[in-house]
């Protein structure tokens, strides 16, 4: 805890308050949890019973397709049905190759076959196994128990043949026409019922339910002149083909189902095509639950639309959600354009996140020296150094703000990017500065941290949409996650949310029940915004924010944190995650979030490979040596520089604490907040990273105001008592 005075005895007024802190908390949690136990539960998914095919679709990989390489003159076909279809960004993301960050052609294929990311043997992207049997007739897939014992070694378990048992068991179906539409199309055995190496092979596609075909030839030409202009016609000229066959009343999908790793750019994963034309999608944009983002679905997603749009029931294992249309698109040109600045935004965050973290963390370093001096012994800077410090407390929440302007699309993205952040950090300083509460210790501080908390709960509430692409937030490429809070936002929310509850404590200290009041009320609704599976989604933010909150609210009210009291809270957090998690797993199977997918993972045996490779995750963490310096030196600033006596004999902190007892409470709730999310997300040490890279500016902040207040006096003095005593002055 950092130092500082001991909070005042609770005098009468402040008793009830103290008593009733925790209680009334845990009332309210209670409240929160029984209303949650009393919604209706959807009824849960009915993958086990049995089911008639009644759909017909037609799935056609283009392997390493961008939105980049359309043209209405060059791909005529793939044009078309943009103008006639929904479409969207594909993230491709499967069991990347040793030593290579992308998707193989294999691995985009297998990951079909299993509705989950799956892997190819190899330490790179080896040629496709090629289908052996009978030249229009059933075919086996050489080597099929090595890829079967690849999925088994591998971090996900994918089954392969998911998708064609789940079809074949419905009565449907499948051809397959290519080998890597064949890896698709195989079951569980690696047998392929109907295989053609070429769509004239298989003149009649009526018979068949689903017909999964490859339009190669992009893979290995990842160039961006001739010869890629030249592979993308070429496998415009298969689409049409697959196209001329297909049976009336059909549906087709499109997916650009891997990267293209060829000797220019073998290094490099894109987003890519995903078209979806006929049954229910008409000329708009794609989604599906698994992003909840517009014109954005993943590679894991096309199993689960196949056997959606067949009326096949979704087989327990594949892990995608259909697509689905989500509103009127322009025209294909426009659309298009857009589609390729989203791929080329996860292009420009790929090559600036690393020098822009290198960047902050140097500039936090370099100002957390000269504050150091500048507290110590300089006291006419006191001034500038509070507003230095107001800015970089906003710097965070700037980071997702500067997601409202196209950065990446600017000539020089890193420069573009650090001046975006830069100005929104200074509007949210200026916004700080702008009225009387700037006169108080705690005012700008407070104002900084009620728009860091105020923004990331609207946005996780509106879908997130500030936290793709941002620099701490997440890629569309990597997959990881598509919604509600990564960790690096969830430190800037918690943190936030913490110190703006305890300048309302402070706000409202005349009148403490009022203030545990307003205190729990909005914490509770922050701890929602956070865990609720519609918003924030976060399973291991909820309890931690339940403890920093509850620390925060009971020593605002002057109550003491007990080990007793720590673990009640705890229990409670965990409780309420928990809570939220199987109501989400009682939706059906398509509609749950990774919350019930987890109670899933548990139900089958699996949580126990989860939680250690998301532990593994976290130990692997404090190897980033920027983040882990950075949290070291700014806990050694607040102890070693503002928890300490300056030349004018009185800690800045603690000068702090005298006018405002609330900081206390305010920034120990935000410390064990964090601390507790490094210990319980795979996100590890960038928590308290982040966490302290808004709370120790913002401290600093109060502690320049209550030195530039303070008599001549108070360091002979300095366990004077609090701001009614010695108001500050202007």
């Amino acid at each position: 805890m950092p130092p500082g005075s001991a909070p005042p005895p609770a005098g009468p007024a402040n008793r009830p308050a103290r008593r009733g802190a925790l209680a009334g908390f845990f009332a309210s949690l209670l409240m929160l949890l029984v209303a949650a136990l009393v919604l209706p539960a959807a009824p849960a998914s009915a993958s086990g019973r049995a089911a008639a095919v009644t759909g017909r679709v037609v799935l056609i990989g283009v392997p390493g397709l961008r939105w980049d390489d359309l043209d209405p003159r060059r791909t005529p076909a793939l044009w078309d049905l943009a103008g006639r279809g929904s479409s969207g960004s594909l993230s491709t993301r499967a069991v990347p190759p040793e030593g290579l960050p992308v998707t193989c052609p294999a691995a985009g294929w297998l990951t079909v076959s299993a509705g989950q990311r799956a892997g190819a043997p190899g330490p790179g992207c080896a040629p496709l196994p090629e289908p052996v049997g009978a030249v229009g007739g059933t075919a086996t897939i050489p080597d099929w128990s090595e890829l079967v014992a690849v999925q088994r070694a591998g971090p996900f378990k994918a089954r392969l043949g998911l998708l064609a048992d789940a079809v074949t068991a419905a009565g449907g179906r499948i051809a397959a026409i290519g080998p890597g539409a064949a890896l698709a199309a195989a079951d569980s055995s690696g047998r392929v019922a109907t295989y053609a190496a070429t769509p004239a092979a298989l003149p009649d596609f009526t018979p068949y339910a689903l017909v999964v075909a490859e339009a190669a030839g992009i893979t290995g030409a990842e160039t961006d002149g001739q010869a890629r202009r030249e592979a993308v016609s070429a496998a415009d000229r298969t689409v049409a083909e697959v196209l001329a066959k297909m049976p009336a009343g059909s549906a087709v999908l499109v997916a650009g189902l891997s990267d293209s790793p060829g000797r220019a750019e073998g290094s490099t994963a894109h987003l890519h095509v995903a078209i979806a034309a006929g049954g229910p999608y008409g000329h708009g944009w794609l989604t599906a639950a698994s992003t909840r983002q517009r014109a954005l679905v993943t590679i894991t997603d096309v199993t689960s639309t196949v056997t959606h749009l067949l009326g096949v029931p979704t087989p327990e294992g594949a892990v995608g959600r259909p697509w689905s249309g989500d509103g009127a698109a322009p025209p294909v040109a426009e659309a298009a354009r857009e589609l390729a600045d989203a791929d080329l935004a996860s292009q420009m965050l790929r090559e600036v996140r690393e020098p822009f973290f290198i960047t902050l963390v140097a500039a936090q370093l370099l100002f957390y020296a000269l504050a150091a001096v500048v507290v110590r012994r300089h006291r006419r800077m006191l001034t500038t150094t509070r507003v230095v410090a107001t800015v970089s407390g906003a710097l965070p929440v700037s980071i997702f703000l500067a997601q409202l302007v196209p950065w990446w699309a600017f000539a020089h993205p890193m420069p573009a990017l650090l001046g975006t952040i830069l100005a929104f950090a200074a509007l949210v300083a200026g916004l700080a500065y702008a009225g009387p509460w700037r006169r108080h210790v705690l005012g700008p501080p407070a104002v900084v941290a009620g728009v860091s908390s105020l923004a990331l709960l609207a946005d996780v509430v509106t879908g997130s949409r500030l936290q793709v692409n941002a620099v701490a937030g997440y890629e569309p490429v990597t997959g990881g996650r598509f919604y509600g809070f990564g960790n690096m936002a969830f430190a800037v929310y918690s943190t936030g949310t913490i110190l703006l509850l305890a300048a309302v404590a402070h706000a409202l200290r005349g009148r403490p029940r009022l203030a545990v009041a307003v205190c729990t009320a909005y914490g509770l609704l922050a701890i929602a915004g956070d865990g609720w599976p519609t918003w924030g989604a976060d399973f291991g933010g909820v309890p931690s924010f339940v403890l920093g909150v509850a620390v925060c609210v009971l020593m605002a009210a002057g109550g003491r944190v007990s080990v007793l009291r720590l673990g009640l809270i705890a229990v409670a957090g965990v409780v309420l995650i928990a809570v939220i998690a199987v109501l989400d797993w009682l939706r059906p199977a398509d509609r749950r979030t990774h919350l019930g997918a987890f109670v899933q993972q548990l139900v089958s045996g699996e949580g126990g490979s989860v939680v250690g490779r998301k532990l593994g995750a976290m130990l692997h963490t404090l190897g980033n040596l920027p983040l882990t310096l950075l949290s070291l030196v700014a806990l050694a600033f607040l102890f070693l520089v503002l928890a300490r006596p300056s030349r004018w004999g009185a800690a800045a902190l603690s000068l702090a604490y005298e006018r405002v007892p609330e900081l206390r409470a305010g920034l120990i709730g935000a410390l064990t907040a964090a601390f507790a999310g490094f210990l319980i997300n795979d996100s590890g040490i960038a928590i308290p990273a982040m966490a302290l890279t808004v709370a120790v500016p913002l401290a600093l902040a109060a502690s320049v105001r209550a030195l530039q207040t303070a008599p001549p006096t108070t360091a002979a003095r300095s366990s004077a008592p609090a701001e009614a005593k010695a108001p500050p002055r202007p």
